[in-house]
């Protein structure tokens, strides 16, 4: 059976820094592409980044450039985001998603074009 789980939510200050996990089973990374995702309170569900199977194609909203790194240890199965520069605008659940594209590696920051999704975890940004 295939399964994401999140985990690394908490609360944090601002300007502090998280990292987050998605651990995938039943099934391996190499050829999915792994987008993360979004959602506040009373807001609909936006795509922060996402990375391409191979690695080589990256693509992060504005809001998070520079502060936000999306990386994967495909021997662990595992997808990470980095967040770094924490602001209270990035409160929400966070989730991640993947696609298998085998065999053109790509990415699309589109919820919609995701096949299966995490559970979630919470990060709160506040002081």
């Amino acid at each position: 059976q295939l399964q994401l789980v999140e985990s690394g939510g908490g609360l944090v200050q601002p300007g502090g820094s998280l990292r987050l996990s998605c651990a995938a089973s039943g099934f391996t990374l190499d050829y999915y592409a792994i987008g993360w995702f979004r959602q506040a309170p009373g807001k609909e569900r936006e795509g922060v980044l996402c990375i391409s199977s191979s690695g080589g194609n990256t693509y992060y909203a504005d809001s998070v450039k520079g502060r936000f790194t999306i990386s994967r240890d495909n021997a662990k199965n595992t997808v990470y985001l980095q967040m770094n520069s924490l602001k209270p605008e990035d409160t929400g659940v966070y989730y991640c998603a993947v696609r298998n594209t085998r065999p053109q590696p790509m990415c699309a920051m589109t919820a919609g074009w995701f096949d299966y999704w995490g559970q979630g975890t919470q990060v709160t940004v506040s002081s």
